[in-house]
């Protein structure tokens, strides 16, 4: 079968082995898998260090059809079903990433095994795009509870790709707000408004914590130490990973903020850690999702709740991965590339 493999930092289409379920798996063809922030890194990390980081076929963000069954196995859904599932396979050695593991071939492929168990079903005639982007909104489901926030926080979320998306959607989703929502990007700051930011700033602008603490009601006492009233509650998201981000927020940001740090910088970062301690900021850092927190994102896609149509800027064959990567890089083209491997 085809499927696109990254090997030493390069991404083509190439002839591999078809996938066999194994017992309580299921064999599926990819209808529609995102593209993710992560799959570029990796690539990234593969081109600085082949002779450590193996050739993977990627794809973590999927909705497929499923095909068939292997052995032991409950066939809780006919063929032709539409299912995706939290990515991960079990193996002798524990779960591997699907996608991520060089065990557990990804959705940029046109067939691929699943976890029975792990599947949730799509309903008859549901887009399979939007199933495909259950995943990336789980990210930002996960994020908000996590942020543990009461009605009437102010949040901020920095950087409007995928991931800020996601947070801004679930955070709305559950009732919170206002939200600001600052990004570079034109692109990405009408997508932000367009899933439900109230207030969307370009930072190259106006400053988006200037903004927030005007929304966040009375300013905070320049000082913890001095006595007055409990300040308004203030959480910052930063969705970008980019080296530098994370001490620009913590600067920024009034005292007594809690920061929530959703955004994967897999490069060295520093932070001043006295400007947190003197302001009493509260770090949070947070991975992935949950498997309830996966089926809630599915959920709220499926019932309307939340419309991850317009996240999807771009989607292209498995003879085009290799472009749709280059695109991603630049942030004023797109948001999320879906590739449809069938099809």
């Amino acid at each position: 079968m085809r499927a696109v493999v990254a090997r030493a930092g390069v991404v083509a289409p190439e002839d591999v082995e078809e996938p066999v379920p194994a017992a309580g798996e299921v064999l599926v063809a990819p209808i529609a898998c995102g593209i993710c922030g992560s799959d570029l890194h990796l690539v990234e990390a593969q081109a600085s260090h082949p002779e450590m980081l193996p050739p993977l076929v990627l794809g973590h963000e999927f909705a497929a059809e499923v095909l068939d069954f292997g052995p032991a196995t409950e066939r809780r859904f006919q063929r032709g079903t539409v299912v995706t599932s939290v990515p991960y396979r079990d193996s002798p050695a524990g779960p591997q990433l699907i996608g991520l593991s060089p065990s557990a071939t990804g959705g940029l492929a046109e067939r691929m095994v699943l976890q029975e168990s792990r599947l949730l079903a799509a309903p008859a005639g549901m887009d399979a795009a939007r199933v495909a982007v259950a995943e990336p909104l789980a990210v930002g489901v996960h994020a908000v509870g996590a942020a543990r926030l009461q009605r009437g926080d102010t949040s901020l979320v920095v950087g409007c790709g995928p991931v800020g998306l996601a947070v801004i959607a679930a955070l709305k989703a559950a009732g919170h707000g206002p939200v600001v929502a600052a990004d570079f990007s034109p692109v990405r700051r009408r997508l932000a408004e367009t899933t439900g930011a109230d207030v969307v700033l370009d930072p190259a602008a106006t400053s988006p914590y200037e903004r927030w603490a005007e929304l966040a009601g009375p300013a905070p006492l320049p000082s913890p130490l001095l006595d007055g009233p409990p300040p308004a509650t203030t959480v910052a998201f930063e969705c970008v990973g980019v080296p530098g981000i994370l001490q620009s927020v913590i600067a920024s940001v009034p005292p007594h903020s809690r920061v929530v740090v959703v955004g994967v910088c897999n490069q060295p970062d520093t932070i001043t850690p006295v400007t947190a301690i003197t302001k009493e900021l509260s770090l949070q850092f947070v991975f992935a999702y949950r498997p309830d927190e996966f089926a809630r994102s599915l959920a709220w896609i499926v019932a309307g709740v939340v419309d991850v149509g317009p996240w999807i800027t771009g989607t292209c064959g498995l003879d085009r991965v290799a472009a749709a990567f280059e695109q991603l890089r630049d942030p004023q083209q797109h948001a999320k590339i879906l590739v449809t491997p069938s099809y």
